[in-house]
């Protein structure tokens, strides 16, 4: 996993630790996602390049490639839903020139959200659209079904431990994370609803 932190998701996990301190003895909350906080944090793990595209196959400077961009995010009955625009040359380089067939489409993959002890995890894709080709389909399938689930996996607990490394400085107080479960995660409406349980120290 990517050890770069959204400034969105950033914020989130502050949110959790301020919910933390004023918590019950328990120290159980709740936390909301927006489908909005899951798409910054897949943007800027997954589709971090200045142009915001993630090459399959190829880059920007070969004349035959297959790349996706524009995330977008969005929750349907219990499943999280991720859109991507898909655009290809498919075929042989020739002299600097792409030889092949252009492909310009959309496509779709849903996930259920599954809390993994501290992390946030996604599981059981399944493709909701794909293309008409079967060769751009045959780099699609792993991308949609492996590598987003995987780069939108996040351990909530290694970031909020980071986040509050410098807590002192920022708060007046060293807040230190001694544990975190996440216990279950749902779709809710236009929510990603986490129950949460955890341990905190204020010095």
């Amino acid at each position: 996993m990517t050890t770069s932190i959204s400034s969105s998701f950033s914020r989130l996990l502050l949110l959790l630790a301020a919910g933390l301190l004023t918590a019950s003895s328990a120290q159980a909350i709740e936390v909301k996602v927006s489908a909005q906080a899951l798409e910054r944090t897949l943007r800027a793990q997954l589709f971090n390049s200045a142009d915001g595209r993630y090459y399959m196959r190829g880059d920007i400077s070969t004349p035959c490639y297959v790349y996706v961009d524009s995330p977008r995010i969005s929750f349907k009955d219990d499943r999280v839903v991720v859109h991507v625009h898909t655009r290809a040359k498919i075929g042989t380089s020739v002299y600097g020139t792409c030889v092949g067939v252009p492909f310009n489409t959309e496509a779709d993959v849903s996930f259920i959200p599954d809390a993994e002890g501290e992390s946030i995890g996604f599981r059981d894709a399944r493709i909701e659209r794909l293309s008409e080709n079967r060769e751009l389909n045959f780099l699609l399938v792993p991308f949609l079904s492996r590598k987003l689930p995987s780069q939108m996996k996040v351990n909530a607990a290694d970031l909020m431990r980071k986040l509050l490394l410098h807590s002192a400085d920022t708060t007046g107080y060293a807040l230190s994370l001694s544990s975190l479960k996440l216990h279950s995660m749902l779709v809710e409406g236009q929510n990603l609803t986490l129950d949460v349980d955890a341990n905190m120290h204020v010095d």
